[in-house]
């Protein structure tokens, strides 16, 4: 009975977590004014796809998309450069003031992003990134949870695998590319999805930075459209769909990677 009711609690919990989602989809199947009815349908009476059609033909949301996509995928591998590489640099190298510099990093974690905001917006403009993609790409070249995150996953590799490395003759550069960077994979996949989903789905940095519309992220663009068609409910499901679908689909691909990266630390020996 026990597990009974612990099985039926889960599954009552999954179908709430999904519903939304579902409705979601079929809202966006629905005809213009449909789910406006009272009360709203749970289907539509005739799927359609001319909301999806409205979009890219007349509110142009495929041009949103492509900058959604490039700015992710260019912020996924920018930080996963630097990040793998100062996280490791911290974990295995040897060098002066190490822990002091990692502790500093550590202490800004406790600064909310919001204070950085209007100083890294003047930085910006200085440099005459505002309103270009660089905006976007520049701030998230490195992160200190992404520092973090990797420094403790390369802790757990063996330093004498390291040093047998050495021995035979490889140099830094080699163990990195060639050891290290295998063993790091899960710690790597979850790391880039943290990234990638941050971005895509980041609203209020691209909306200070980026004012020109063809620059828009898919977010930003899906909020100034709602403004004109605010009643237009199905309209802005399809967008909101089409925001959360690609997203869906990297985790459901990944998490297995992700769930191990995750994992990390909680079972020794």
């Amino acid at each position: 009975m026990r597990k009974i009711l612990v099985n039926g609690a889960v599954l009552l919990a999954g179908l709430l977590a999904v519903f939304p989602l579902a409705w979601m989809v079929s809202v966006s199947l629905m005809r213009p004014g449909e789910a406006s009815a009272f009360p709203p349908p749970l289907l539509p009476a005739q799927a359609t796809l001319a909301n999806y059609r409205a979009l890219f033909a007349h509110a142009g949301i495929g041009r949103y998309v492509f900058n959604s996509a490039l700015l992710s995928t260019g912020a996924t591998v920018l930080s996963l450069m630097f990040n793998v590489s100062a996280g490791y640099a911290f974990a295995k190298l040897r060098f002066r003031g190490r822990e002091r510099i990692f502790r500093t990093l550590l202490g800004a974690l406790v600064i909310p992003a919001q204070v950085a905001m209007l100083p890294l917006f003047l930085l910006l403009k200085y440099l005459g990134l505002v309103n270009t993609y660089g905006a976007v790409l520049v701030p998230a070249l490195a992160s200190v949870f992404g520092i973090f995150l990797v420094r403790q996953y390369a802790l757990t590799i063996p330093d004498a695998l390291l040093e047998a490395a050495r021995m035979d003759g490889a140099g830094e550069w080699r163990i990195f590319r060639s050891i290290v960077l295998p063993l790091l994979t899960p710690i790597l996949v979850t790391l880039a999805i943290f990234t990638f989903l941050g971005t895509w789905n980041d609203f209020m940095w691209p909306l200070i930075v980026l004012t020109d519309q063809e620059l828009y992220t898919l977010p930003v663009a899906l909020a100034s459209l709602s403004r004109e068609h605010v009643q237009d409910s199905e309209l802005m499901m399809a967008g909101a769909v089409l925001t959360i679908v690609p997203v869906l689909l990297l985790f459901l691909g990944l998490q297995r990677y992700y769930i191990q990266g995750l994992l990390v630390g909680s079972v020794k020996g």
